[in-house]
């Protein structure tokens, strides 16, 4: 696992032998949990989960494996080149530009051996100092692979967090970072994990230098390398299928999850996968987070990199699921993790040990741990949220922009909602193909925070929330004209068809009616299909064509039957960056009946432009200045989402305006702790964050064995969800 071994050698996806590390006196931070191996009900249980994991394809060929090496073979060949030149170019002797080197090392899934037909490889290319990111990177070898006749779809993105370069090299997608380090001459056999080559470089540097660093560091710390790549490989494959696989949406990403599954190890160190997975949700059910998860301890070094600390660092104390990577300097790796994302997460935590307990009990398979969540079956109210572009090109960055930034409208609408209103990102993208325009669309869950009393007639009034959100998604400095977002609400009914696999229909019962359609003329505008027009909503009649009977204790709907925002023949016709906002009418008749006319309007960076309420059990967008409102949020003395309720608006808060009826047909688990319960759990732990920054091992073995200190958990989900006793 050394850093200096070739390139062929870092490639590799073999184990290591038992014998190439002596077993240290414990693993990890604290002593294991159990040193139980598997029982022959264990390994047979074991067998039974590979071939299921074979069975769904995770696993990729042969020639796929050859023909990644070649690919990245190529690759490490073009950077070589291109240094040589720059140093030619530069000036340097002839020596030099002989001795002139870059060197392409792995990180991810790859380098990690866990990763599947079709993955993207991710790549760092470290060069020496004279070769910089801003110039030679992004431009120069940029130029070269836009000019390979292999390349294609290249994106690149110098302003990210980590900047990266994205392409395709002959069909494998590849995510190539840069580190510039302190030397003249890189040799082959570079070693990245000596904290040396850490001097003399930057922030960003440090950061690209860090994918690898901490790769090695997790193949070094765990007792069996194979056991920890199976138990991997089943962890993201349920994470994907449960949608709780995304770290730019504020879930966890690949690092994440093979920290926790590392961790876990660690816990188990003579456990077989069977086993592993089974504990996995065991431990992770009942984790008091914040409390950290750390392979190691943290290393300080003299260098003066930024490391996590909570006892140092104020703005460490906010962050909510901290998993700590291994090499210097620690960070924390899901920073991302907001209030909703964790409670999300923890729910399918306690799916996945109901699940692993009933096979246990052989009440199930391995396949029902498996079964894809109905992201769209499990909430009543959704905001869409419609990108459209130029072409596909635009569209890949733009799309990639746009999400990046969907975790802070997750944040902002916590923020301003005082954590009552919760938001569910779900990270997967949609597209209609029977549409000729260039557009995706994503989705967000909405409920009322479980256990919030609200009264009638109160609203969230999200429109300033959604406007600065969209503020911030315009500043995007490579924006293109056509490049446009629209964000609207949506009810369950309404959800677009094409968001199912293979044109599936809902199987919930819908009252029969008949509809007619009611057209309006518009102005001419660019659309993606000639005979674009808006549509208004369909009416309910009765079936037998008579108007609809009227039922005085039953409020009109406000939001249309039928969601406008979802067709890309509307989408693509707006000019300008908007909101699609519905509006209801009301209008006297000459009998004195209120009669209900739905219009809908895009209204392009209008202040004010979105807002939500709820009449009945749900939520709806009106049109807010149409209205003058003058029904208040109560006033909350505190936020229990992390985010300090002085920074709400003013104005936002005094305007607040919706009514959610909590639907009971989902548990919900409490995302937001109290300051005195975290120093419970502290407290309950050891140490907690005060001295070692993780859980005492002893006082998680006592949860998992006795149930002690289960309460908090149990508080806030189903009655009927099984014991935590632990089995092993």
């Amino acid at each position: 696992m050394d850093g200096s071994r070739n390139l062929n050698s870092r490639l590799s996806t073999s184990p290591p032998s038992a014998d190439s590390k002596p077993p240290p006196k414990q693993w990890g931070v604290a002593e294991p949990l159990s040193l139980a191996g598997p029982s022959d009900v264990d390994i047979q249980r074991t067998k039974e989960l590979e071939k299921v994991l074979v069975n769904a394809g995770l696993y990729e060929s042969a020639e796929e494996s050859a023909k990644r090496e070649e690919v990245l073979g190529r690759l490490k060949q073009i950077v070589k080149d291109w240094v040589k030149e720059l140093t030619r170019l530069r000036g340097y002797t002839d020596q030099m530009v002989e001795d002139a080197n870059a060197v392409i090392l792995t990180f991810g899934s790859y380098r990690l051996g866990v990763h599947g037909p079709g993955a993207d490889i991710d790549a760092l290319c470290v060069g020496p100092s004279y070769v910089s990111r801003e110039e030679d990177f992004f431009y120069v070898l940029h130029n070269i692979l836009d000019a390979t006749e292999e390349v294609t779809e290249l994106q690149p993105v110098p302003d990210a967090h980590v900047p990266v370069m994205k392409f395709k090299f002959d069909g494998i997608s590849i995510d190539l970072l840069y580190a510039s380090v302190s030397l003249l001459v890189v040799p082959d056999d570079l070693d990245i994990s000596n904290t040396s080559i850490l001097y003399n470089i930057d922030e960003p540097t440090v950061r690209s230098l860090n994918g690898c660093r901490v790769a090695d560091q997790i193949l070094k710390l765990v007792p069996n390398v194979e056991n920890f790549r199976i138990t991997l490989r089943c962890i993201k494959f349920w994470a994907k299928r449960r949608g709780v696989y995304s770290n730019v949406t504020g879930f966890l990403g690949g690092v994440n999850w093979a920290l926790l599954v590392a961790r876990l190890c660690q816990f188990y160190p003579m456990a077989n996968p069977s086993m592993l997975v089974s504990r996995f949700f065991r431990v992770y059910t009942v984790w008091r987070w914040p409390n950290p998860i750390m392979l190691c301890e943290i290393e300080d070094d003299e260098i003066g990199f930024s490391i996590w600390d909570p006892r140092k660092n104020p703005w460490d104390r906010n962050h909510l699921m901290p998993i700590i990577t291994p090499a210097y300097p620690c960070m924390n790796s899901s920073y991302n993790v907001s209030a909703s994302t964790l409670r999300v997460m923890m729910e399918q935590f306690q799916f996945g040990n109901k699940v692993c307990e009933d096979i246990e009990l052989n009440k199930s398979q391995w396949s029902a741990l498996f079964e894809p969540y109905l992201f769209f079956e499990n909430y009543k109210n959704y905001l869409q949220v419609d990108i459209i572009a130029a072409d596909s090109d635009d569209l890949r960055s733009w799309k990639g922009w746009v999400e990046s930034r969907l975790r802070q409208l997750t944040l902002m609408i916590e923020r301003d909602t005082l954590g009552k209103l919760q938001c569910h990102p779900y990270p997967h993208d949609y597209t209609d193909s029977s549409k000729q325009c260039a557009h995706c669309a994503f989705f967000m869950g909405l409920q009322r925070k479980q256990g919030e009393v609200i009264q009638e007639g109160q609203q969230f009034d999200i429109r300033k929330t959604v406007d600065e959100f969209r503020h911030q998604i315009n500043s995007y400095l490579y924006w293109k004209p056509r490049m446009e977002i629209y964000v609207s609400h949506v009810r369950r009914k309404q959800i677009p068809s094409y968001v199912f696999p293979e044109g599936y229909k809902r199987s919930r019962h819908t009252r029969h009616m008949s509809q007619h359609v009611d057209r309006t003329s518009t102005e001419s505008r660019d659309s993606c299909r000639p005979d674009s027009a808006e549509r208004i909503p369909k009416r309910k009649t009765e079936i037998d064509g008579s108007e609809p009977k009227e039922y005085p204790q039953k409020k009109y709907s406000i939001s249309p039957p039928r969601q406008v925002s979802d067709s890309p023949d509307i989408v693509c016709s707006r000019v300008g960056s908007g909101v699609i906002s519905d509006m209801a009418i009301e209008k006297s008749n000459d009998n004195g009946s209120i009669k209900h006319e739905m219009t809908r309007e895009a209204i392009p960076m209008a202040p004010g432009s979105v807002s939500a309420q709820s009449t009945g059990n749900d939520l709806q967008l009106v049109d807010r200045d149409k209205e003058i409102s003058d029904q208040g949020m109560p006033s909350s003395g505190h936020s229990d989402t992390g985010f300090n309720s002085s920074s709400c608006n003013d104005d936002l808060a005094s305007n607040s305006g919706i009514n959610i009826e909590t639907s009971n047909e989902r548990p919900s688990l409490d995302s937001g702790s109290s300051e005195s319960d975290r120093q419970s759990d502290a407290s309950r732990f050891g140490d907690g964050l005060r001295e070692k920054l993780e859980p005492n091992a002893a006082a998680l073995a006592m949860v998992l064995n006795e149930g002690v200190g289960s309460e908090p958990v149990q508080k806030n989900v189903m009655s009927s969800r099984p014991s935590l006793t632990s089995t092993a």
